[in-house]
């Protein structure tokens, strides 16, 4: 393949040009003809060359040049919003540190069990690897997820479950549902910024809501509720992203209070909900799913690659929502990554993996958070567990600022304001502090804070 790339691409070999044959090939190259069967067939599949029937392999007329890698990174010199975050985290080069990124390294993953899995998948049944999920998603890691649910006091059936692709699938499903453009919703401020993405998607008006380290603002909150008649109110109420902080009970009861007077539904993402060291109080415990949402994925804790998602709610609300996602995916998520998630969190071996995390997460978090203060950058809060750190820049500066200048020495950072729809994050940066152990990125974070005034 490597030698007919390079004939192409040194013009050895014009768009149209016939390919030597098989056997003449391998015999100049001293391989086997299978090996040359193989290579045509993957140039072939990458549109570098085509088959002619009874003819051979020609250079496809509309032959691609090599792609540079510049061409597929993200633009760096785009508006600072959720998306530039969001594009330079998945889309930069490996190289690239991304303490600004929202997962987990590669190696603090449970990759024994993945791979095990995986391995198992191999040995099932054909139509797993082949067919369409159910409408629903697999039975087996529906039964698991309602015995994890009961461990939050939520009380669901069978049918008040649907697997879904991802928890931004969940999301966007459940805001199909109810919402329709010019509808008002409202977000924590700062909140997590795809959900300020989606909603721009869905064309509705996004009003926000101070966030306090118990909770929302409850007086802001119901001011809200009475002058704007939100429809939904999305947020996470364990380990809120991107503060850390934990909702306390009496801030849950007065929402959900609030809440039930102006007919408000409100979507809660606990996505984040097994990095806690001690489970604390769940909007759809104590609401019984009546008129809240229960959203979460896999994505955080067991692997981002093979996503899937989950959605609890009323059992009426399913139904349609099954509709919506059979419209949008036909069925639910793939076979094969329920079955895999199913593998691993029946294998017995989750729990601990998630006990090793806390505790690394735990030492991660003190020490990156006395690196940062060494800095004059300060903690908001320290969280009771968690992969964040939402912190205050010293003297009030700019992180947007702070951030380009990082990302031109390869380090990704998020800065406050794309969290928050009132733009008062101007001084915040979050920190995923499982993505901060290369020495490197603190030199970049000093050349960067000294070159925007905090004189470091």
């Amino acid at each position: 393949m490597g030698a007919i790339r390079a004939k192409i691409a040194g013009r050895a070999l014009a768009a149209g040009d016939r390919l030597p044959s098989i056997r003449s090939l391998a015999t100049s190259m001293g391989v086997s003809p299978s090996t040359v069967v193989d290579a045509y067939d993957r140039l072939a599949a990458e549109g570098q060359i085509r088959a002619r029937r009874g003819s051979g392999f020609y250079v496809s007329p509309t032959v691609m040049p090599p792609l540079a890698l510049a061409e597929d990174e993200p633009r760096r010199d785009r508006a600072v919003d959720p998306f530039w975050v969001s594009r330079q985290s998945l889309d930069t080069d490996a190289a690239v540190l991304k303490p600004g990124c929202g997962w987990l390294p590669p190696d603090w993953m449970p990759d024994a069990a993945l791979r095990r899995a995986v391995r198992a998948l191999a040995r099932t049944e054909a139509s797993l690897l082949t067919d369409y999920g159910g409408t629903r998603g697999a039975l087996a890691l529906r039964r698991l997820l309602l015995t994890r649910l009961a461990d939050d006091a939520i009380a669901a059936s069978i049918d008040q479950l649907m697997l879904t692709g991802s928890g931004t699938q969940a999301t966007d499903l459940v805001c199909r549902f109810l919402l329709r453009p010019g509808d008002t919703v409202l977000v924590d401020d700062p909140c997590y910024f795809n959900f300020r993405a989606l909603l721009r998607a869905h064309q509705v008006k996004i009003i926000s809501v101070p966030y306090t380290q118990s909770g929302p603002d409850v007086a802001s909150f119901e001011q809200n509720l009475a002058a704007e008649r939100p429809r939904l109110y999305i947020t996470n109420s364990a380990l809120h992203n991107p503060t850390g902080a934990t909702l306390s009970l009496p801030t849950a009861h007065r929402l959900l209070s609030a809440a039930a007077a102006h007919d408000l539904t409100i979507i809660e993402d606990d996505i984040f909900g097994d990095f806690e060291p001690e489970r604390s109080p769940r909007l759809a415990a104590l609401d019984g799913l009546a008129r809240v949402i229960r959203i979460g994925s896999f994505s955080k804790t067991l692997s981002a690659s093979v996503r899937c998602g989950y959605i609890a709610a009323r059992a009426d609300w399913i139904e349609h929502l099954v509709d919506l996602q059979v419209a949008t995916s036909f069925g639910g998520p793939s076979p094969v990554a329920t079955e895999m998630i199913a593998r691993v969190l029946a294998g017995g071996g989750y729990r601990k993996h998630m006990d090793e995390l806390r505790q690394k997460l735990a030492r991660a978090r003190r020490d990156v958070a006395r690196k940062l203060q060494a800095l004059g950058i300060e903690p908001w809060l320290m969280p009771r567990g968690g992969i964040f750190l939402w912190c205050r820049l010293a003297d009030g500066r700019d992180a947007t600022q702070v951030a380009r200048a990082a990302l031109e020495e390869d380090v990704v950072l998020a800065p406050g304001n794309v969290f928050s729809v009132a733009q008062t994050a101007t001084s915040f940066l979050r920190f995923n502090v499982a993505q901060m152990s290369d020495p490197r990125m603190w030199d970049v974070m000093r050349r960067a804070l000294k070159a925007n005034g905090a004189g470091l």
